[in-house]
C-alpha cells in the first residue's frame, strides 16, 4: 500500500467505527419513482430527503441520493432515487436504472394522479407492466446465474403476505417491493363521494393483490409524513408503521399484507354487470369496472409531445447553435433528395 491508502484506511477507521472498532457494512439500496406526468414525484422526493428545493419538471430520467446514519458515529447508508419523467411516454428508460447488480435491494414506488382518474389505469397498467416484464427477465438470468439470489428475492416478496392470510392463494405479488402513492388528496377530496369511494377501492384491490403499500398524500406535512414513512422503510430500513386507515373519507394509508379481499368487497358494480363482464383475473374484472366508471384517455394522449429541445429551461447556446445548423442542412438534403428522385426517369419494363 502507498502512504496515501494507508492514510485513507486510518482516516476510515477513525470516522467509522461500531463498538468493537470494526468497520460497519454500508447498506446501499435504490428506489425508481415512475407515474403521472406532474403527478408531485419531484415533490414527494425532495421531502424524504429533507431539501428546501423548488421542484423542476422531469426531463428523462432522473438521478439523485440520500444518506442516513442509522446511529450517531456510524457509516451513513445511501438511498439511490431514480426518477422516470415523462409518464408513459419513457417505457424504455425503465430498464437503465433497474439491473442484476442492484435488483436484490431494489424497489418502486408508483406515484398515481388522483385528480386525473381517466388517466390512472393505463398510467398503472403500462408502468408496472414494462417493470414487471422487465424485473422478470433479471430474475431468470439469476436462477442460472445465481439461484440463491433469485429465491430469495421471490421468497421475499411471498412474505409480505402471510401463509395463513385468506388471501394468499389469490393474490400475485409484484416481483420486487411496491409502494403506490396516490397524490394531489388536496384535489381528490372535492370529489364526489361515490367517485371517491370507486376509485380508494380499486386502488385498494390493486395494491393488495401485488402485495404493495397504499398511501394517499397532498400538499399537508402530515401526509407527506405518511408517505416519507413507507419510502424510509424501502430507502433506509426503517420500521414500517403498522397503522392501517382504510375509509374513504379519509386518506388511505395500508402496508403491504394489512389488507383483505373481504375488507374490500367486491368491484363496485351490479351483480348483473358482473356476470356479462368477460374476465380471466380478479385484475381484469376490476379494470372492466373501473375504466367503465373513468372511460380510459389513448395511449397516444397521455404520451408527452413536448420537444424538449424547445424548452427554454435546457437552453444551451453552443448545442442550440449546432442544431439549428444540423437541421438547416438536413432539410436541404430532403429538397436535394426529393429533386433526384423526381428526376428519375423509371423504365416501366
Amino acid at each position: 500500500d502507498t502512504l496515501w491508502d494507508l492514510a485513507i484506511a486510518e482516516v476510515e477507521k477513525r470516522e467509522n467505527p461500531d463498538d468493537d472498532g470494526k468497520r460497519v457494512e454500508i447498506s446501499e439500496k435504490s428506489i425508481l419513482f415512475m407515474g403521472n406526468k406532474n403527478g408531485g414525484k419531484t415533490t414527494i422526493i425532495l421531502r424524504c430527503l429533507e431539501r428546501e428545493e423548488i421542484p423542476k419538471p422531469t426531463l428523462a430520467l432522473e438521478y439523485t441520493f440520500g444518506r442516513r446514519a442509522r446511529r450517531h458515529n456510524t457509516p451513513k447508508d445511501i438511498a439511490h432515487f431514480w426518477e422516470l419523467g415523462g409518464g408513459t411516454s419513457l417505457l424504455e428508460l425503465i430498464r437503465i436504472p433497474i439491473t442484476s447488480n442492484n435488483i436484490r435491494a431494489f424497489a418502486v414506488v408508483l406515484v398515481l394522479d388522483l385528480s386525473k382518474p381517466n388517466e390512472l389505469w393505463t398510467t398503472m397498467e403500462k408502468l408496472l407492466q414494462v417493470t414487471r416484464n422487465h424485473v422478470n427477465k433479471i430474475l431468470t438470468k439469476l436462477e442460472k446465474t445465481n439461484p440463491e439470489v433469485a429465491t430469495e428475492i421471490k421468497q421475499r416478496m411471498q412474505n409480505n403476505l402471510q401463509r395463513d392470510h385468506p388471501d394468499y392463494e389469490l393474490v400475485d405479488p409484484f416481483p420486487i417491493p411496491l409502494v403506490i402513492i396516490g397524490s394531489k388528496y388536496d384535489i381528490f377530496h372535492e370529489f364526489d363521494s361515490e367517485m371517491r369511494k370507486i376509485i380508494s377501492k380499486t386502488l385498494r384491490f390493486v395494491s393488495h393483490y401485488y402485495g404493495a403499500s397504499l398511501v394517499f398524500t397532498g400538499k399537508s406535512e402530515a401526509l407527506l409524513l405518511k408517505a416519507r414513512v413507507l419510502i424510509n422503510h424501502l430507502a433506509f430500513g426503517y420500521d414500517k408503521s403498522k397503522s392501517v386507515s382504510v375509509d374513504h373519507n379519509k386518506p388511505l394509508f395500508i402496508p403491504a399484507g394489512l389488507d383483505s379481499l373481504s375488507q374490500i368487497g367486491p368491484p363496485p358494480t351490479s351483480d348483473s354487470d358482473i356476470g356479462r363482464m368477460r374476465a380471466n383475473t380478479p385484475l381484469e374484472l376490476w379494470k372492466k369496472v373501473f375504466e367503465k366508471m373513468f372511460p380510459p384517455k389513448s395511449f397516444c394522449d397521455l404520451q408527452d409531445t413536448k420537444d424538449p429541445a424547445q424548452d427554454l429551461q435546457y437552453a444551451e447556446y453552443e448545442v442550440d447553435v449546432m442544431r439549428a445548423q444540423k437541421n438547416q442542412e438536413l432539410e436541404q438534403y430532403k429538397r436535394n433528395a426529393s429533386k433526384s428522385w423526381k428526376e428519375m426517369d423509371f423504365d416501366p419494363d
